[in-house]
């Protein structure tokens, strides 16, 4: 991923990465020696307990919580309020992952001199509380800012799982858990029932919990939990209904007063799927409504037809003279199927080419069986990530399906291909991977203006900026 030019901040941030890291380190993650439950806790009260000065909401999940994350954060912001927002993995630029949305500052990302000031304040922390990880440091870092600079509410998802996960210090004002798949199975378990035990210990006694629509195992092990906790649960596609299509949103059953019933949403976030992941972030938002009492519908309906969330469904080049570029980071088999239906229901195009890499661990067999179908051709390739696996080992998955496709060791060089074989009215669909669309993203001004520089016509195309 890009980094600032800002040399203190290089410095910070290899002092960070220097700690043990489970997104960067798979053969080793999740060791038992590693995961320690009590060390998040330690580490707070060491720090002066900074989880405990703010309310919050806390999203798990497999899919959409990143994004219902960021409509919470959307619509409170636009209720005037100081939102923390803590998510990962970043797409395109590590300060992604702790922002303070304000009506002012809509984007947020602390500011590098703070993470630098920050960093060099965890020294001790990392001396005194031994195998402290890279996520926990991040954490911490998360929690102490969001304490200094006032917050009203912060929205955190989870790292990865829940039970075990960092964020679970904290005691939210309601626990959200969007789909349920299977991903991380090395850790979360083979089964969905393993992965809703794990997702469901965000659960706190006697705190309210939203879920997602889930598979009945998955469901049945989520209300076990609830029961058995305290917690009152309510089910989007239950008691919450909702229907809609092409980005509009229709609640048409809602046990809040604060949503009446019927009422329409314009989403800002394209997709079929995002109209759950709106559905859910409303139910959250009406239950923490009555402790934030500047929310108000209206609030509501411009945080979710403003909200920005890279990466997810986003075109980033457009115009009637070349190949319309869509970036999407679908990075497992259940995430790949929905980027599948998009894109035969959602998008006008001719021929659909596909530039796709993964990361190991990842159920890349299923993954491609889902888009290798719809695409007249796809190159495999491989993002600047030590978890990425080899475009080579994807084209020899893909060729066990009967496919065969090309392979570049640049995601710039990828995208080429794919261009240079596109016609104007073709799609390409850059995915597989969060690491391999950031590292688009991140070089795309640049790639672009290559891309277009042999045509000046192509040149003077109306576009859509990345």
């Amino acid at each position: 991923m890009k980094l600032s030019e800002n040399e203190a901040y290089v410095q910070a941030l290899n002092k960070l990465y220097g700690l043990i890291n489970f997104e960067m380190r798979p053969h080793d993650r999740y060791m038992a020696n590693k995961l320690d439950v009590t060390r998040p806790f330690r580490l707070m009260s060491f720090l002066g307990n900074p989880h405990q000065q703010f309310p919050s909401i806390h999203i798990a999940g497999t899919k959409g919580k990143g994004s219902v994350a960021a409509m919470c954060a959307a619509s409170l912001q636009a209720a005037g309020y100081r939102v923390g927002l803590y998510t990962s993995p970043h797409v395109q630029e590590f300060r992604e992952r702790i922002r303070i949305l304000t009506p002012e500052d809509t984007d947020g990302r602390i500011s590098e001199d703070d993470f630098v000031a920050m960093m060099d304040e965890m020294k001790t922390a990392v001396a005194v509380i031994e195998g402290v990880t890279w996520f926990e440091i991040v954490n911490a870092i998360a929690f102490l800012y969001f304490t200094r600079h006032k917050v009203d509410i912060a929205v955190v998802e989870v790292g990865l799982g829940g039970l075990r996960d960092s964020t679970n210090v904290i005691t939210p004002l309601i626990s959200v858990i969007t789909s349920l798949s299977l991903d991380h199975t090395e850790y979360l378990g083979s089964t969905l029932t393993e992965i809703a035990q794990k997702k469901g210990g965000i659960i706190k006694p006697g705190v309210p919990v939203i879920t997602a629509p889930q598979k009945p195992e998955a469901m049945k092990c989520l209300l076990e939990i609830a029961v058995e906790k305290e917690s009152a649960i309510s089910v989007v596609g239950q008691n919450w209904q909702f229907e809609g299509r092409n980005q509009e949103l229709v609640i048409t059953k809602s046990p809040s007063a604060f949503i009446p019933q019927p009422s329409t949403f314009a989403l800002a976030l394209s997709g079929e799927y995002q109209l759950e992941n709106a559905a859910v972030a409303l139910a959250a938002l009406a239950a923490v409504q009555p402790d934030f009492p500047a929310l108000s519908l209206s609030a509501v309906r411009t945080g979710l037809a403003t909200v920005q969330w890279n990466g997810r469904l986003q075109i980033i080049h457009q115009s009637a003279y070349t190949p319309t570029i869509l970036v999407d980071c679908a990075h497992n088999a259940y995430s790949a199927a929905k980027l599948g239906h998009a894109l035969t229901h959602d998008y006008a195009y001719k021929n659909l080419w596909l530039v796709f890499g993964a990361s190991s661990g990842k159920d890349i067999h299923n993954m491609l069986i889902e888009l290798l179908p719809l695409a007249q051709g796809t190159v495999a390739t491989l993002a600047d990530h030590p978890r990425a696996v080899a475009p080579e080992t994807i084209s020899s998955l893909a060729a066990q399906s009967g496919y065969t496709i090309e392979t570049s060791h640049n995601i710039n060089e990828a995208v080429a291909i794919a261009w240079h074989k596109a016609g104007p009215q073709d799609l390409i669909c850059v995915t597989g991977s969060i690491f391999v669309v950031g590292d688009l993203l991140n070089q795309w001004e640049n790639l672009q203006s290559r891309l277009l520089s042999n045509d000046t016509t192509l040149a003077k195309a109306a576009i859509i900026p990345g």
